[in-house]
């Protein structure tokens, strides 16, 4: 199938440290599929500029990289006349798995050169946009933890020494949730609010069926204390998440959230951590995102 014109490439700096060459290998992809790839290698907040001025002159923008840059990316073109296309380079990739783009950069460029196009959803928390999810409370502290320990240790054991470090001192976060009106306070360890609806029990935990549902989904545990986490997430793992009876599930088309106790708070938007004055004021911005897609 004909490559659609000219296509831009922001490849994650840090993406581009792990996998040695992986510029060169996408230029060589791209043009065996006929396609003029221009590779831009970026880093963090530089990723959604550099993705924005992409968008002026290419019908086509890709994030290579993770969840991050998949966010940034998308953050830099939405509203423009480009379509987002993935080439998922990260740990988890939750946004393309959800779509089902490969894992495998050789497929993942296939699909772009393809130029198939759905839309999807996107939600938006004070003006900061987001593809998959976006929460406060102890994941934020977490992955600040995390961070700090990375030097010295791998990503993953120094995810699992940040949470144990966290959970031991962490005390939960007080929210006002206004949906329509109607108000509820509650004291939690998180609030995590999902672009559509996610799965929060079994195999398909963490993964949602659609991003095209147009609503967000808010996910509280206020009858839970911290340390009652890693049970819970056991539950989920077998199914029993739902019938634990810990969580309330709000979904909404727009939302605010203050936390009366505080008003600069961390805010984990798509994994990266980002400071925020309360309230916080959450949208759906439905079928917003062109992004290339396999055929189905």
């Amino acid at each position: 199938m004909p490559c659609p014109g000219s296509i831009a490439v922001v490849l994650n700096a840090a993406a581009a440290d792990r996998h040695q060459s992986i510029d060169r290998e996408l230029n060589d992809l791209f043009r065996a599929c006929g396609c003029d790839a221009h590779i831009m290698v970026s880093a963090g907040q530089h990723l959604r500029d550099v993705a924005q001025r992409a968008a002026m002159r290419a019908p086509i923008v890709v994030a290579a990289g993770g969840d991050g840059t998949v966010s940034s990316v998308a953050a830099g073109i939405i509203g423009s006349r480009a379509a987002l296309g993935v080439v998922p380079l990260g740990t988890l990739n939750h946004f393309a798995k959800d779509l089902h783009v490969p894992l495998d950069v050789r497929q993942a460029v296939d699909t772009i050169a393809g130029g198939h196009v759905q839309r999807v959803d996107v939600g938006e928390v004070n003006d900061h946009v987001f593809v998959n999810n976006c929460s406060i409370g102890v994941y934020p502290d977490i992955v600040r933890e995390r961070d700090q320990l990375r030097n010295g240790h791998s990503k993953w054991l120094a995810m699992a020494i940040a949470t144990f470090r966290v959970l031991r001192r962490y005390g939960g976060v007080t929210v006002r949730v206004d949906v329509c009106g109607r108000q509820q306070q509650w004291r939690t360890p998180f609030v995590f609010v999902g672009n559509n609806e996610y799965v929060i029990d079994g195999a398909g935990l963490g993964t949602r069926a659609t991003i095209e549902q147009g609503q967000l989904f808010i996910y509280v545990a206020p009858r839970a204390r911290v340390r009652d986490l890693p049970v819970l997430l056991a539950k989920a793992l077998i199914g029993g998440a739902r019938q634990s009876g810990a969580f309330e599930i709000v979904a909404a088309t727009e939302l605010t959230i203050d936390t009366p106790r505080t008003k600069i708070i961390d805010v984990a938007v798509d994994g990266e951590i980002v400071k925020m004055t309360t309230p916080l004021v959450y949208r759906t911005r439905p079928e917003s995102l062109p992004v290339v897609v396999p055929r189905a």
